[in-house]
């Protein structure tokens, strides 16, 4: 029989590196370690010899390098898969609460996303990480190691991923009577969207950009708009009757049947959604992917074409 080599990845010394990594401190790191500083930086020069590459970026902020974020994403998946099979190998030893990290998307987390789990979260020990980002990050999230499933944009899976469809979210451009009849009583004008204070979710916010681009041909800079980093605080503004803003129809379904919010005359936006998650998922991580995928498909509009 072929003697296989012993694969070369020591895990006291990734463990080092993810230390550092999260501490952001070698001093941090070795407290959490219950090392020497000295051990913790020796360790993580090991294993960059053995890798024959640097693997850490010596910063502020320290930052893995692409070498660096490959062998984190495997220590962390590695961990995590570890931490759920532990307790199934020894039941009476004591158990502490898995924790689970997700990159979700404001306007999914705000929606439809915690009811998804909520049963699970009752009738498990978990403890959920949740990573707040754009759609269009998120992915970002899982090829770095720092989440084991991201709720993103894109088809296609990272390499060891897989991505299922979720459905898709529909925005509405809508705002409160009241400013309707203060800033659009003579049309949505390009003139009046110059001086109608809008809304984006930060700096990065491309769907309110892009929405205004497409639409009217406003470039970004030529109108006022504000930068709120909730989806909560989306409707607030609106229902105040001091800005409009473009955001999920289905938050908003108890306001606009109430009449405190009105569509504007524009199209609705679609963003397809897809839950990307590691390939190798077993037990309280597979749960929780059936039990996303379900609730999404029963909520969100599903695509003939996806």
């Amino acid at each position: 029989m072929k003697e296989f080599s012993r694969l070369p990845l020591d895990y006291r010394l990734l463990q080092a590196l993810d230390a550092v990594v999260q501490e952001q401190n070698f001093e941090r790191a070795a407290r959490a370690l219950c090392l020497t500083q000295s051990a913790v930086s020796q360790r993580i020069k090991q294993l960059e010899q053995q890798m024959a590459q640097p693997l850490l970026i010596r910063t502020t902020p320290l930052q893995p390098t692409a070498a660096g974020r490959q062998l984190l994403a495997h220590f962390r998946q590695v961990y995590q898969l570890e931490r759920e099979l532990l307790p199934q190998l020894l039941p009476d030893a004591p158990q502490q609460p898995l924790t689970v990290s997700i990159a979700v998307n404001a306007d999914s987390l705000a929606t439809w996303f915690v009811p998804a789990l909520a049963p699970l979260l009752a009738a498990h020990p978990l403890e959920l990480n949740l990573i707040i980002d754009d759609e269009t990050r998120t992915r970002e999230r899982l090829r770095q190691g720092e989440v084991f499933a991201a709720i993103g944009c894109e088809t296609q899976p990272l390499p060891g991923c897989q991505a299922s469809y979720l459905g898709d979210m529909g925005y509405r451009l809508v705002c409160s009577p009241a400013f309707a009849e203060r800033h659009f009583a003579t049309g949505l004008t390009l003139e009046h969207l110059r001086h109608a204070p809008g809304v984006a979710f930060d700096q990065r916010d491309d769907m309110h950009v892009a929405y205004m681009q497409q639409h009217f041909n406003l470039p970004p800079g030529s109108y006022p708009c504000h930068t709120v980093r909730s989806s909560e605080a989306f409707i607030a503004l609106a229902c105040a009757g001091v800005a409009y803003c473009l955001i999920p129809e289905l938050q908003i379904a108890n306001q606009l049947a109430r009449g405190e919010l009105i569509c504007l005359p524009t199209p609705i936006l679609w963003r397809r959604l897809h839950w990307h998650r590691w390939q190798l998922e077993r037990g309280l991580h597979q749960q929780i992917s059936t039990a996303v995928l379900a609730h999404a498909n029963q909520l969100l509009p599903q695509s003939a074409s996806a």
